[in-house]
């Protein structure tokens, strides 16, 4: 099954940060499971960096680069049917992030590893 990422599910992850769920643990190790990252997070993680709230170790292309490798993810873009969706999607959350992430889950069939169910209210599957 595919399964699209959280920015925050991706840190925690490649943290092994405490915080992660034993369900989002299960599933991203699950070798039949095909996870990806969308660019929409990569775009965050730079927003983050660049306004000193998130420090990465070494530049955000390779950081990301290594741990999709590392972790074999894959890239999901961002498309015009994605960027299309947002404006579909009920008013319910402003972070224009998380909306990018509802709209790629919902185009994509992909549930969303993301502790912040909020973004179910734009009617993405979130597990957690």
């Amino acid at each position: 099954m595919k399964y699209l990422l959280d920015t925050h599910t991706f840190l925690w992850w490649i943290s092994d940060n405490p915080a992660l769920s034993q369900k989002a643990r299960e599933i991203i190790s699950d070798s039949a499971n095909d996870i990806y990252l969308g660019a929409g997070s990569v775009w965050e993680l730079a927003i983050k960096t660049r306004a000193g709230k998130l420090a990465l170790d070494g530049e955000l292309e390779s950081f990301v680069g290594k741990h999709l490798q590392s972790n074999s993810f894959q890239m999901l873009p961002i498309t015009l049917p994605h960027a299309a969706k947002v404006q579909k999607l009920p008013n319910k959350h402003r972070d224009p992030f998380d909306q990018m992430l509802a709209a790629q889950s919902l185009v994509e069939g992909m549930p969303l590893i993301s502790k912040d169910q909020i973004i179910a209210g734009f009617g993405a599957e979130v597990v957690w």
